[in-house]
């Protein structure tokens, strides 16, 4: 009989310890705000519910085939920016000017590793965008210009501005440039995208993608692009937020870190955690919006404080659910 060096024992039990029987999940959010159902038809909400559906489907899918809860995640955000229904992408609401800047972020939990951009134009997908900044960068966030030419460099797919005109949005701007910034209706600054995944070996990642503010000027960036505000993922803290709202609010509060820290460091579950962050600490802030959150045992909570929310999962039986607005007991 071959005798195996101890060493190679040592190091084929660390590998074994280290892979992780774990059922997969998944959530994602498509913006919190005020949803009134009497203006929100059958025909848009079918429409709104099949394009959840369709990322939860490609996210989870990746999950299942053994794939990282960051390609997990990636690949959900990616099915919501190419959507026109939510404000990310394609969909992404218009600034001041009558441009399109758009902001995303994406978190590793196992590598605390993150990447991040913000105010970049003509971006496809900039969650693709976010990932190369994290793995193709020494950086951590590029805005503007800088992060444009940075996708240029590494062949991220654009799309001529006329790609992400809606008439839908085109219509919020010129009602929003008639008001007074401060009365912006909830609408108007909410829709972001985002996922968060629990992955078969046991590791999180979180994302985030949006638009921003419909109006918005000077170069005016939200939580999204900022890590800890309105994305976050630690596998130590067994926890992945995303976040969305209004913005300035979950940048003040570092909502999307507060949760992980209430549950790494305050003992709190990730529901918990989350729940207290919207609910409370926000409302006393007179921040609105929602997250969501997974921990490391693929628990969800999707908490918000506002009529609704666009948001789906994965749980880790497998089951698939869809919702807009308040369910009693299930969040």
């Amino acid at each position: 009989m071959k005798l195996i060096p101890l060493l190679v024992l040592l190091l084929i039990g660390t590998a074994g310890a280290q892979a992780r029987d774990q059922a997969p999940a998944i959530a994602i959010h498509g913006g919190a705000g005020t949803m009134d159902p009497a203006s929100l038809t059958p025909e848009i909400q079918a429409s709104v519910e099949e394009a959840l559906t369709a990322a939860l489907t490609a996210g989870y899918g990746v999950l299942e085939d053994g794939g990282s809860a960051l390609d997990g995640v990636v690949a959900a955000i990616v099915t919501l920016e190419d959507s026109p229904w939510f404000n990310a992408g394609r969909g992404a609401v218009f600034t001041h000017d009558g441009r399109n800047e758009l902001d995303a972020s994406l978190m590793d939990g196992h590598t605390l590793a993150a990447g991040a951009v913000g105010g970049v134009r003509l971006v496809k997908n900039p969650i693709l965008l976010a990932r190369r900044v994290m793995e193709n960068s020494p950086h951590v966030l590029l805005t503007g210009d800088g992060a444009l030419e940075f996708a240029l460099r590494e062949g991220i797919e654009t799309r001529p501005p006329e790609y992400f005109h809606t008439d839908r949005r085109w219509r919020q701007l010129i009602d929003a440039r008639n008001r007074k910034q401060a009365s912006l209706p909830p609408a108007y600054r909410m829709g972001t995208v985002g996922a968060v995944a629990l992955d078969a070996r046991g590791r999180l990642a979180a994302g985030t993608s949006t638009g921003g503010m419909t109006n918005k000027r000077w170069g005016r960036l939200g939580d999204t692009p900022i890590i800890g505000a309105g994305t976050y993922a630690s596998d130590v803290a067994g926890c992945a937020v995303s976040a969305t709202g209004h913005g300035e609010y979950f940048i003040r509060a570092a909502v999307a870190h507060d949760i992980c820290a209430r549950a790494e460091y305050g003992g709190q579950s990730v529901a918990e955690a989350a729940g207290f962050v919207i609910r409370e600490r926000l409302v006393e802030m007179g921040g609105t919006g929602g997250v969501i959150s997974i921990d490391g045992d693929g628990r969800i909570a999707m908490p918000f404080n506002t009529s609704g929310m666009y948001r789906g999962a994965v749980t880790t039986d497998g089951e698939m659910q869809v919702a807009i607005y308040q369910t009693p007991g299930r969040e």
